[in-house]
């Protein structure tokens, strides 16, 4: 491809084996000021409940701090679910963000709860609603257009972010259409669906004061390094994390030593199987063919990559290879 599409960074701030929280949340706080030196478009953090192996519990707060350490590059949540808050709050925390950084902040929504049933009840304290999804999202933007009858949302009225809706099945595809917002898939776990959802999105999508055309990302995991080789040990911690996930038994990474020594049982490797689907792992030159292949093949008009490594610098390392594999340096000019 001779011109290609943004890159951005999906940051779930890990917590490896023998790490911290605290310095997994300082982690993220360098990798947005490393991805913005190296041009990646946006910096988002994830909302993950009960996790060992997860920290960006808390995307408002996360975010906030990511906003006051970089300078040029968008930040945002990918993504609040919904059904986890109260449609004030968000709209209250976000327009705040919004006020401090404009220009700045981006908003993903997500209808799923982001964790297991009994710590999401534990979040609503009632029962799931799921079902009100649409009631808090007109809510929400009524916060934000200052539109609401009986309420005013300050900051948020007259802050508002860059909305988007997120999502893993048809059902944000059509409502991200009919509202006329930009939609990002979930390709990096559910993309036996990614072109099913991509097609419904534009289907449905509306001209809105936001939008003219159809504006589609999809989450792409990748682990580049300098070899094939490297690259496949780096990522091995990650498959054995999805594995014990699927299992009911979420872990911290391990490390690639541990990940390489563990046997793999038949119903296990089953599961590996299902965790390779959409993995772009090489050196610079295969996950640039594979990337490229990828925006073809959905014709999405941005990219946004998630790195689970053990390593915090190899977790730097694979953004910064990849970032010079997308858009290298202009040859010298000829003495």
């Amino acid at each position: 491809m001779s011109e290609r599409v943004p890159l951005s960074v999906l940051d779930l701030a890990p917590v490896p084996s023998g790490v911290g929280a605290g310095e997994a949340l300082r982690n993220s706080i360098d990798l947005a000021r490393f991805v913005e030196e190296l041009g990646y478009t946006r910096h988002w953090v994830a909302e993950h409940h009960n996790f060992p192996g997860i920290a960006s519990s808390s995307p408002a707060v996360l975010i906030a701090h990511l906003a006051s350490a970089t300078s040029t590059i968008r930040v945002g949540a990918g993504g609040v679910m919904l059904p986890n808050h109260a449609s004030l709050t968000v709209a209250e925390q976000f327009g705040m963000l919004e006020a401090i950084h404009p220009g700045r902040i981006d908003l993903g929504l997500g209808r799923a709860p982001g964790t297991d049933p009994v710590t999401a009840a534990a979040l609503r304290r009632g029962p799931s609603q799921a079902d009100e999804f649409p009631e808090q999202l007109g809510d929400l933007l009524a916060f934000f257009a200052g539109t609401h009858p009986r309420i005013t949302a300050v900051p948020a009225t007259g802050h508002r972010p860059a909305l988007w809706l997120l999502g893993s099945s048809d059902y944000s595809a059509t409502v991200a259409g009919h509202l006329g917002v930009p939609f990002s898939f979930a390709h990096h776990f559910a993309s036996a669906n990614t072109a099913a959802a991509l097609a419904v999105y534009r289907d449905a999508f509306r001209p809105s004061q936001w939008l003219e055309q159809p504006y589609a990302m999809i989450g792409v995991p990748v682990v580049c390094a300098d070899t094939d080789e490297r690259a496949e040990f780096l990522a091995r911690p990650s498959a054995l994390s999805f594995t014990r996930l699927r299992q009911g038994r979420p872990i911290q990474l391990v490390t690639p030593e541990e990940a390489a020594e563990y046997e793999w049982t038949p119903m296990e490797e089953a599961l590996l199987a299902t965790w390779r689907q959409p993995q772009v792992i090489g050196d610079p030159s295969s996950v640039r063919r594979q990337l490229d292949e990828l925006v073809e093949r959905f014709r999405v008009q941005e990219l946004m990559v998630t790195t689970m490594t053990h390593s915090h610098a190899d977790r730097r390392d694979s953004y910064r290879l990849l970032a010079h594999a997308w858009h290298p340096a202009p040859a010298a000019s000829p003495s």
